[in-house]
């Protein structure tokens, strides 16, 4: 079976989290400060605050951009369901928008009409790596008085404009789930440049603690903690930490080996018509955490059609982007929306086969395979 993706964890890594483990420091620590000054130098960031996965940081930086009951954040519902759900984690409305077709991204135009007096933010998502156009988004927030919040689960080591996302708007959020290009086994942060976020952001991820538990162990004099406000238990462990500094050192040379994958599936595809491919604008560079196909109106087969006939030959696959209004969990709350065309992307596209150490006879067998379900009988 050829999975659809697989970390790239080395012996190195493992070493590392082994001698963490040994250190007697493996939660919240030394590690941790040393993952987050890297991953801020890395993506251009002032700062970077590390948490236990994307999620929180999407539900803390809600919070400190001063999102609450009432409000409204503009956002894909063709995103991971957890973009929406940090935002009525705050008591907020999450209001769908459509995606552009090509990217996956939200659309700009679409957005613009969703914008009411309730709406405080815009939750930008860079979907399977690939970004968005922040600058517009940048703009029409600056127009309207809203914060731009990125959603950047999929996005680490991608670049828009030549700068790596996460040094573009003041909070950007990233995953380190398996599936992710940088995998920690699960975790998450965010960047920023301004100091006012940062130290909240501290505090919160530790339930509001006004010092830090290494800031305690390590003082010669007595160091009593005050719970300044509501808080989480967000924190990152120093093991996580330990295999994400030498994630992050290969992160480069990942997104280049993902490129390349990338790039045969281009070259193989680019002549079936029926195909949509990944499109990557001049100023745009994705990370590939995901290869996506979108079925043409003429495609021969269904995508699921297409999809167990890649399982019968050992070849595994994911449908398109979820949209998060047609969940159960949503149903209740928007009964009569229709997005035409994130529905459409999401129930015509599939997600190939793609990760570091995926070898070339993998890579053909995945090609090969797809050439011969679209070739075959009506």
């Amino acid at each position: 079976m050829i999975p659809i993706a697989r970390p790239y964890v080395t012996q190195e890594d493992a070493q590392a989290a082994y001698d963490t483990i040994l250190s007697g420091w493996i939660t919240q620590g030394p590690k941790v400060e040393a993952f987050e000054e890297k991953f801020a130098a890395y993506t251009g960031a002032k700062y970077a605050v590390a948490v236990s996965c994307c999620t929180a940081a999407l539900h803390l930086s809600l919070i400190v951009a001063g999102i609450g009951p009432g409000d409204e954040v503009i956002c894909p519902s063709m995103s991971y369901i957890a973009t929406a759900n940090a935002i009525r984690y705050v008591g907020a409305l999450p209001v769908f928008a459509e995606v552009d077709a090509a990217s996956f991204n939200l659309s700009l135009m679409d957005v613009q009409k969703r914008i009411t007096a309730r709406t405080k933010a815009i939750l930008l998502v860079h979907q399977l790596g690939m970004p968005a156009d922040i600058d517009s988004f940048q703009a029409l927030c600056a127009k309207h008085g809203l914060v731009l919040i990125e959603d950047a689960a999929c996005a680490a080591g991608s670049a828009y404009k030549g700068k790596k996302i996460g040094s573009h708007s003041q909070l950007v959020c990233f995953s380190f789930h398996p599936r992710k290009v940088l995998s920690t086994g699960d975790g998450g942060m965010i960047t920023t440049s301004q100091e006012e976020y940062y130290l909240r952001l501290k505090r919160l991820r530790q339930h509001g603690m006004s010092v830090s538990d290494r800031v305690r162990h390590q003082a010669s004099h007595l160091v009593f903690e005050d719970h300044t406000e509501l808080g989480y238990n967000y924190r990152l462990t120093d093991i996580q930490a330990a295999i994400g500094i030498g994630q992050l050192e290969k992160l480069d040379w990942m997104i280049a080996e993902r490129r390349k994958i990338a790039s045969c599936y281009q070259e193989a595809f680019q002549e079936i018509a029926c195909l949509q491919l990944p499109r990557e604008e001049a100023g745009y560079y994705s990370n590939y955490q995901s290869y996506a196909l979108s079925l043409g109106a003429d495609c021969p087969l269904s995508r699921n059609d297409i999809m167990q006939q890649l399982l019968d030959k050992g070849i595994a696959s994911r449908r398109g982007v979820m949209t998060a209004h047609r969940e159960t969990a949503y149903g209740d709350y928007y009964p009569d929306l229709h997005l035409p065309i994130s529905e459409k992307a999401s129930d015509q596209s599939l997600i190939l086969p793609l990760f570091v150490g995926m070898s070339n006879e993998e890579i053909g067998q995945v090609i090969e395979a797809i050439k011969q379900i679209l070739s075959g009988p009506l």
